[in-house]
C-alpha cells in the first residue's frame, strides 16, 4: 500500500512537471526567446514579452512601450493565434545574434497573414534576451541590414514574399486597416 502511494505521488509530481515544463520564455537560444516573444505579444501576455527582452513590470517607458506596442499590433489584426514556419539565425556576431522569424498570424474567416521579422538577441549569463530598441547601435543596425540583404536571396524568404504577395493581392487593403486602428 506504501509503494502504491509512493508511485502515485511520484506519477503526480512528474506529470506536473511535464505540464508546467513547457510553460514559460524560452531563453535557451537565439530562436527561443524570439520564438516565446512572438507567442506571447500575439497572446496579450505582456509580462511575458517583457521577460523576453531581460526584464519586468517595472521596465523604463521604452521597453514597456515596445511591448504594448507589440501586443496592440496583434490586437488590431483580430489575431487568432499563430502558426509557426521557421526560426533561425541569420548571422552570431561576437555578442549577439540576428534571428528571423517566420510565421502566419491566423485571422477570420480562415485567413492567414504571413509575417517575417529579425530581431537582435544577446547572450548574458547563458540565456539569451530579444535587444530592445534602445540597446542597439549604428554599427549594429548597419550589420544587421547587410545580413538581411543576404537572408533576402534564401528559399525561407523568398516563400515568405510569394505568401505575402498572394495574401495581399486577395485583401489589398488589410495593411492599411490595421496602421489606421493602431493610429486610434
Amino acid at each position: 500500500m506504501k509503494k502504491i502511494r509512493v508511485l502515485s505521488l511520484l506519477t503526480l509530481c512528474l506529470a506536473v512537471m511535464f505540464l508546467f515544463a513547457g510553460c514559460g520564455v524560452k531563453h535557451g537560444s537565439p530562436e527561443g526567446v524570439v520564438k516565446s516573444l512572438v507567442k506571447y505579444s500575439e497572446k496579450g501576455k505582456e509580462k511575458k514579452v517583457l521577460n523576453c527582452y531581460g526584464t519586468d513590470k517595472n521596465a523604463d517607458g521604452e521597453i514597456k512601450k515596445e511591448a504594448e506596442n507589440m501586443i496592440a499590433y496583434y490586437n488590431a489584426m483580430k489575431s487568432k493565434g499563430i502558426t509557426l514556419l521557421s526560426c533561425d539565425v541569420i548571422q552570431d556576431y561576437q555578442t549577439y545574434s540576428l534571428v528571423y522569424i517566420s510565421y502566419e498570424v491566423k485571422l477570420k474567416k480562415d485567413k492567414a497573414y504571413p509575417k517575417i521579422e529579425t530581431y537582435l538577441v544577446k547572450k548574458d549569463k547563458k540565456k539569451y534576451y530579444v535587444m530592445p530598441a534602445k540597446e542597439i547601435t549604428s554599427e549594429m543596425s548597419q550589420a544587421a541590414a547587410s545580413a538581411y540583404k543576404t537572408f533576402m536571396t534564401t528559399d525561407a524568404y523568398k516563400e515568405y514574399q510569394k505568401s505575402h504577395d498572394a495574401f495581399i493581392l486577395k485583401n489589398p487593403s488589410f495593411e492599411e486597416e490595421v496602421a489606421m486602428k493602431l493610429q486610434q
